[in-house]
């Protein structure tokens, strides 16, 4: 099985869960009055629509380029992985407010019982999902399975969060703290959205930089390291490199000067010095788009 094939079945059984975790999360939410399982609920719903999001994106980018879009799909990948992390940060933004208003009215107590079940049943799903995801992605390397397995990552976390918040607050019941009992759902809930506002901080950070083709630092000292050995070995003039990462698309350009008594015994000699910085730089796939350009006038540096 291709890759991408795999890479889109596997998206396909991440969605059908999350969606299945959605539906459960907003029922026993709404059931057992907890402010914090609706908002997993929510969550996964989240989950569930980047999911299919990136599902689409990985069928776009198997297509080929168009007129309008001659280098291909690459850009709308690191676009939806911003859009996807801002709406999940914007979400636990509103849960902590929310959480805050709630904490200030007084609190709520929920069924802490059904709020236990559910944690219990989440908690097992969503880390077993996050195990499964990581697991295929260390042979694809895809930029939405290690959003999605991260997603999965943060409700398992999330999940097992309220468990033990739940299971304290089951604890006070009956003691001298179980007037602190109602607080404890929306204070988990706080904290909770507080933490998980830095994984989709980062991923939008990433993604924001490869938007603007920000050079990645280690592509681009790989680059100059291969070239500043080939310039010596073939006493080349100089040279120039651009180097950008947009999505899993890699793009490198180069631009060697020639110096005026440079051997040329024909174009040969070009591809022959083209082969080896390409062998140097390593191998890639239909990704990595590399052009190599030599010239004796530093005006086309």
């Amino acid at each position: 099985m291709q890759p991408v094939d795999m890479e889109q079945r596997v998206l396909k059984r991440s969605i059908g869960m999350t969606l299945f975790i959605a539906s459960m999360g907003v029922f026993f939410g709404l059931w057992s009055g907890s402010i914090a399982i609706i908002f997993d609920g929510f969550f996964s719903a989240v989950d569930a629509s980047t999911s299919l999001l990136s599902l689409l994106v990985v069928r776009l980018l198997m297509a080929e380029g168009s007129r309008r879009f001659q280098y291909g799909y690459w850009h709308i990948e690191p676009m939806v992985l911003a859009l996807s992390g801002s709406i999940t940060m914007l979400l636990c933004l509103y849960a902590f407010f929310n959480a805050l208003t709630t904490f200030m009215a007084g609190g709520h107590k929920p069924d802490l019982d059904w709020a236990i079940v559910y944690t219990v049943l989440i908690s097992c799903i969503a880390f077993g999902m996050f195990l499964y995801l990581r697991r295929v992605n260390r042979r694809l390397n895809s930029g939405f399975l290690n959003l999605d397995s991260r997603s999965w990552l943060m409700s398992a976390l999330i999940a097992f969060s309220l468990l033990i918040a739940f299971g304290v607050a089951w604890l006070m019941t009956g003691t001298r703290f179980e007037h602190l009992t109602p607080y404890v759902d929306s204070v988990t809930l706080m904290v909770l959205s507080l933490c998980l506002l830095v994984v989709p901080g980062k991923i939008v950070f990433q993604a924001i930089k490869e938007v603007f083709l920000v050079s990645p630092d280690d592509l681009s000292q790989q680059v100059q390291d291969v070239m500043t050995a080939t310039v010596a070995r073939h006493q080349l003039a100089s040279y120039n490199s651009y180097v950008a990462k947009v999505g899993r698309a890699l793009f490198i350009e180069i631009i060697i000067i020639v110096p005026p008594d440079f051997r040329l015994d024909g174009i040969a000699t070009l591809d022959a010095i083209r082969e080896e910085i390409r062998k140097a730089l390593g191998d890639a796939g239909p990704e990595r788009w590399l052009t190599i350009a030599f010239t004796g006038d530093r005006r086309w540096l």
